[in-house]
């Protein structure tokens, strides 16, 4: 990059110079190892729950990640652009989310009491800033991305950078005339995730998810893989289905069948759980019918409602799937006072014979099984020989119940057994197929080829730049600190020069090897600083820039320079004037990598 003049902007920084010092100890709030080594290098600083500012290291990284994304989002076609983060609140009522996303929403108002929202996302202002500009079928396909901060109200924030209040997004938005059109759109921002994580140095697996308060038809995440994930991921050993636990599809485990026998009433005095009962009846848990009851919100906003859900003995209810087949964007358990009001009793109840404001819902599970012992609805008593169809049916009958490591896969081609095996993961990115979602709510139309008027059909496609930095440092580090991947290091050379205050030769010559290697276009972080050899190999370590040079009088007279790479235990002697193209070889050999 050239000034003014021509001249190069140079790109470094003096340790004595730095804002923020690197910690010895991690803060005891410090909950990952990658929140603790971002702090502890002096990338960032927590101001309250939640939210963080950036000291220049870890905003340099942050920089490096932001024109990663740039670049592979230029690279699939998309344009940039900068949308608002204050919004008008009308724009949710519109499209419907002001109450599907209420618990994230920050709200305000202005001087005139217009009631305004701070952007957790951006659907609404993209769907009318497309409908401003654009009129006919010849303005599509378009995808239009931004970087850009947004807010939500998170309940509790945790895991360092990985679930905040405040955070950078790229979000993109394709319009498409078609779903044709969409699925290319779709696939070129999916193949430019993979390449932007590529880059990054973050492994990912694509795995089906549920849509969430985002809406569409369908979407995908890229999950990170990690101990220390929130993310419940489902992964089939045999062929490559993958999916979050949320959605998960899996084969049942067969029930119990025979001929329908008559119910009977039997005592089980204080067993109020499926394995209780199942240990006093000397059954199996797949012989049970497990009672769950909730309050349910609808999506679209009114009064909660109350719902009655019904799976086999040996599965549990997914809280997700079920909040789909009601279209409620929130669940909640009934309280004491709200079970007791429906004539519910904990522990012993069924859908037998139950109040008629109550919603229920089977779970497939239930249809093909017989004789199920299901509660009485009276204290200490149970039911032998309940029938779906015969005794009682459901409002709904949905897939509500939780797919669980050990679960056969249900993707697999017939002949196999593929087996899912639970993952915890971190989303790093999601795309969604949002087809008309917010097109037609905002009555969107366009021109088509014909003349006619035609709703396009949108994708939405986010990335979490925060998550991107904590994923980095989880997945490279060891017990010294951080090994950033070379395209997102916060520099590329860490250059060490020791004995800078007693000896003016090799002062000399790390301030111009320092110009050297900034001439030659790469970051320089030069430690000037007056300290033990041993506290600045500590720093380099910590803060984990690709490759480490040394100047020392030792090595000054005999004509050297000393290279360590942070991915090596071993470092090696280079001579002075190789030093420069030695490094710039090395900076190429790691970026291909993460490219390749």
């Amino acid at each position: 990059m050239l000034g003014v003049g021509g001249a190069p902007i140079l790109a470094g920084m003096r340790m004595s110079r730095q804002f923020g010092r690197t910690l010895r100890e991690a803060p005891a709030d410090a909950e990952t190892i990658a929140h603790q080594l971002l702090v502890r290098g002096g990338f960032v600083d927590q101001l309250m729950a939640g939210v963080y500012s950036y000291l220049p290291l870890g905003r340099r990284v942050k920089r490096r990640v932001e024109q990663i994304i740039r670049e592979e989002m230029d690279r699939a076609g998309g344009q940039e652009v900068l949308l608002p983060t204050i919004q008008p609140a009308e724009l949710w009522e519109q499209s419907g989310r002001a109450e599907s996303m209420n618990d994230v929403l920050f709200r305000l108002s202005d001087k005139r009491e217009r009631a305004m929202v701070l952007g957790p996302t951006h659907e609404e202002v993209i769907t009318r800033l497309f409908q401003d500009h654009a009129s006919s079928y010849r303005d599509m396909p378009v995808t239009l991305y931004q970087v850009q901060t947004k807010l939500r109200d998170e309940t509790r924030p945790r895991g360092g950078l990985v679930r905040v209040r405040e955070f950078t997004m790229k979000d993109a938005y394709s319009f498409d005339a078609d779903e044709a059109g969409l699925d290319r759109s779709y696939d070129d921002m999916f193949a430019a995730y993979q390449r932007i994580f590529a880059r990054c140095g973050i492994p990912t697996v694509p795995v089906e998810a549920d849509s969430g308060a985002i809406g569409g038809k369908g979407s995908q995440e890229f999950i990170f893989l990690t101990e220390t994930g929130e993310d419940t991921i489902l992964l089939c050993e045999e062929c490559d289905y993958a999916a979050n636990q949320e959605k998960a599809d899996f084969v049942r485990p067969p029930a119990i069948e025979g001929d329908a026998l008559p119910m009977e009433e039997i005592a089980t005095p204080g067993v109020t759980t499926i394995d209780a009962l199942a240990e006093f009846l000397k059954i199996e848990a797949r012989a049970t019918a497990k009672a769950v009851f909730v309050m349910a919100e609808p999506r679209a906003g009114g009064d909660a409602f109350p719902v009655f859900a019904v799976v086999r003995g040996d599965l549990e209810v997914n809280e997700v799937k079920l909040m789909n087949a009601l279209d409620a964007r929130e669940i909640t358990p009934m309280s004491d006072a709200q079970i007791a009001a429906y004539g519910l009793v904990a522990g012993y109840a069924s859908p037998i014979g139950v109040n008629k404001a109550l919603k229920v819902v089977s779970d497939v599970s239930i249809l093909g099984a017989t004789n199920l012992v299901a509660g009485a609805n009276k204290p200490g008593l149970h039911l032998l020989n309940t029938n779906y169809g015969r005794d009682w049916s459901a409002d709904i009958v949905a897939d509500i119940a939780l797919a669980e490591d050990g679960h056969l896969c249900a993707n697999c081609p017939d002949g196999t057994d593929g087996v899912l095996q639970a993952r915890r993961g971190i989303e790093m990115g999601h795309v969604f197929r949002l087809g008309q979602t917010y097109t037609v709510p905002f009555d969107v139309t366009v021109q088509g080829e014909a003349g006619e008027q035609i709703t396009p059909v949108m994708g939405c496609y986010g990335i979490g730049v925060e998550r991107i930095l904590s994923a980095a440092v989880d997945e490279h580090h060891d017990d010294n600190g951080i090994v950033w991947p070379a395209g997102i290091a916060p520099h590329d050379v860490y250059l060490v020069g020791l004995s800078l205050d007693r000896d003016e030769a090799v002062a000399a010559d790390a301030e111009a090897l320092y110009l050297e290697l900034q001439n030659a276009g790469l970051d320089v972080m030069f430690d000037d600083r007056d300290e033990r050899p041993g506290v600045k190999f500590n720093d380099a370590d910590l803060i984990g820039v690709p490759v480490r040079l040394t100047v020392s009088p030792r090595n000054h007279g005999d004509g050297v320079v000393e290279l360590k790479r942070r991915d090596s235990e071993e470092s090696e002697q280079v001579a002075r004037g190789d030093v420069v193209a030695h490094v710039r070889a090395i900076r190429e050999e790691l970026l291909a990598a993460l490219s390749s």
